[in-house]
């Protein structure tokens, strides 16, 4: 258990800058206005091998629909099919993306079909959050899974209900935005920070060789463009992307009690606490056991079940921890105590009810 913990210790350390460290404003930041769109539509997949939808209203009048459309009249309630499955799709429209463009799709299963497997999604628009439709999709799923049902048999692998096609939307429509049309670039922070943000503006002015970055807040930095910058902006940013900023890490604790993950960043330290540490340990032992009566004694022969539960505690002593130490001091600390990650969790809550934590803690 002490490995694993100073693993987690040793991977804090690998995935974190150090306070001198810097990272590259890319990895931290993005330009105002470049962003993914999301798309949903709904359709129909068709060519399934008797594992689509039973008798779902909204899948039979979604055919019944569409063979209207395509001058054949039927009556929804007369429909009886199971190679037909109602699915919704989704995608993400990059941003500049052209009209021609091929973009990959998720298809999931919205009825009570079994398995998508072999199917062949129909003609679907796909729509923004606008309404407008910005590509159309359609083609053969890829699953990567099946189910199979025969004779009260079944076997599975993976998730047969959800697949994808890899370039199975064409973009019909692009999202008009000119990112250079105010002659200003705007640098936004994925986690906003005063400090962070202080390094960024002294790097974009450095690189600029002029007060040209502004902050705006926490999280925004808008950069003027000159004359020089306005003839080719798309160079200009790739330069501002490879600047190294220093960027300042919050202290913070995240706890995951579902998966017993523990991630303590490195400016995380503890004030001066005693600090006890105790296990309960509890043993259920049961027996099973023959009762047979005397020879003249007149019963029956029994069987007879006997537990014995055990409850131990180990006591430890009040230990002093703390005083502003380190990340690598505290692990070594709670490393004598040997305490689990279970264990970790109730102690980083109690020493923030105690007010000992110098750092955010997050319980996911």
């Amino acid at each position: 258990m002490k490995k694993l913990i100073l693993g987690i210790a040793a991977v804090v350390g690998l995935s974190l800058p150090s306070v001198a460290g810097a990272a590259r404003l890319k990895d931290i930041a993005d330009v105002e206005g470049v962003r993914a769109n999301q798309l949903l539509g709904y359709g129909l997949v068709v060519g399934l091998n008797g594992t689509g939808d039973g008798r779902v209203d909204f899948t039979l009048k979604t055919m019944s629909n569409m063979l209207e459309r395509m001058g054949i009249r039927t009556d929804p309630q007369l429909i009886k099919v199971k190679n037909v499955a109602a699915v919704s799709i989704t995608a993400e429209l990059p941003s500049f993306a052209r009209p021609g463009t091929r973009i990959p799709i998720t298809v999931s299963s919205m009825g009570d079909a079994k398995s998508l497997f072999g199917g062949i999604l129909l003609y679907t628009q796909l729509k923004a959050g606008d309404g407008n439709t910005y590509a159309v999709a359609q083609g053969p799923i890829d699953l990567g899974g099946f189910a199979v049902n025969d004779s009260g048999d079944s076997a599975q692998k993976n998730h047969p209900t959800v697949g994808t096609v890899p370039g199975g939307a064409t973009v019909e429509r692009a999202i008009s935005f000119d990112l250079f049309q105010s002659n200003k670039v705007r640098v936004v922070l994925r986690n906003a920070d005063f400090t962070t943000m202080t390094h960024v503006v002294s790097a974009l002015n450095r690189r600029m060789g002029r007060p040209a970055a502004v902050a705006i807040d926490s999280g925004v930095a808008e950069v003027e463009l000159d004359e020089t910058a306005k003839k080719n902006p798309v160079a200009l940013v790739a330069s501002l992307e490879q600047l190294e900023v220093r960027q300042d890490i919050d202290a913070r604790v995240v706890i995951n009690e579902r998966t017993g993950t523990i991630i303590m960043g490195a400016n995380v330290t503890v004030g001066q606490v005693a600090l006890a540490h105790g296990n309960l340990n509890v043993s259920i032992r049961r027996e099973n056991d023959i009762s047979q009566p005397n020879a003249f004694a007149g019963g029956t022969t029994a069987e007879v079940t006997n537990v014995d539960i055990n409850v131990g505690e180990d006591v430890e002593a009040l230990r002093i921890v703390g005083g502003d130490v380190t990340l690598g001091q505290l692990v070594k600390v709670l490393n004598t105590l040997g305490a689990t990650p279970r264990d970790l969790m109730a102690i980083f809550t109690a020493l923030q009810q105690a007010g000992a934590l110098n750092a955010e803690l997050v319980v996911m």
